[in-house]
């Protein structure tokens, strides 16, 4: 295991707005919604950990210790992508990328015990084999923005922006502890997913149901775009929108196919990610926005 690597997960609340002004003031913009891209040592990464603290504390009960002990020997080889409200000028929602060579990311590191395969077992399952790895660590949204429109765009920022930053940076495997309703909805906007060495479902840091995943990354794209046109043909209304939960199921699929489409195409999305340069740390994936 690599040394932790002291980090903050209790930022003031001013220091929060102080640094999201400061990006929103450097990147001017229309849309709702920014996604900023950046390495450990940026101040908007700092708000990025307060965030996933302050999400992760609310629902699994892990506080500030218990996130220092978990991603503190990640930090160097984390990316951070941080969604931002312009309107309000807060933050909305954080992932955090993890990249490693197949062992020495958190899901390969933390899922043995949990599903019975050692790292070996589990890297030759899956071909991971020196390529590049990112494990998608975290995933979080504020409540405030959970629920309705604001919602399924702060999450399609986020997964437009790993599909756009992998690509970008090589990535040939992706991995991921899910939780029931964060593979339910990946598996909704048609992610390709397999858990690791064939495991089922375990606890893990608070989830009472959770899923070690391995996802061929050039894949995903290609299989969430045809997602959004199987889910649009399933949205067609018809007789069975009259029948029990038929108009409910029909409503699932429209909303299924536009995040589907979204996420596959970039449409109206790519244009709001900015790769803050000079701040991605290891990844130097160039300046955007």
């Amino acid at each position: 295991m690599i040394a932790a690597r002291t980090a903050r997960y209790d930022l003031e609340p001013a220091a929060v707005l102080r640094s999201t002004a400061d990006f929103l003031a450097a990147h001017p913009g229309g849309g709702r919604f920014v996604t900023a891209v950046v390495g450990p040592d940026s101040a908007l990464a700092a708000v990025g950990r307060a965030l996933e603290r302050q999400v992760f504390e609310a629902a699994f009960g892990n506080d500030a210790a218990v996130m220092a002990a978990e991603y503190g020997p990640y930090e160097e080889r984390s990316l951070f992508f941080v969604v931002i409200d312009r309107k309000r000028g807060v933050p909305a929602g954080v992932a955090r990328m993890i990249e490693s060579r197949g062992a020495g990311v958190k899901t390969v590191d933390d899922a043995p015990p949990h599903i019975g395969a050692d790292v070996a077992t589990i890297l030759a399952a899956h071909g991971m084999t020196g390529e590049k790895v990112w494990d998608c660590a975290t995933l979080a949204v504020l409540p405030q923005y959970r629920g309705g429109r604001s919602s399924l765009l702060v999450s399609t920022m986020i997964y437009r922006t790993f599909l756009v930053m992998g690509r970008r940076h090589g990535v040939r495997h992706a991995v991921s502890m899910l939780d029931r309703g964060a593979y339910r909805n990946l598996g909704l906007v048609g992610v390709p997913m397999r858990t690791l060495a064939d495991s089922g479902p375990f606890e893990y840091l608070g989830s009472a149901e959770n899923r070690a995943v391995h996802m061929d990354f050039p894949a995903i794209e290609g299989a969430v775009r045809e997602q959004a046109t199987r889910m649009r043909r399933a949205a067609r209304p018809g007789l069975a929108a009259l029948r029990r939960d038929g108009l409910r199921k029909l409503l699932t699929r429209r909303v299924a196919a536009e995040v589907s489409l979204r996420i596959g195409t970039g449409k109206d999305v790519d244009d709001h990610i900015v790769v803050v340069p000079g701040e991605q740390g290891m990844f130097d994936l160039g300046p955007t926005g």
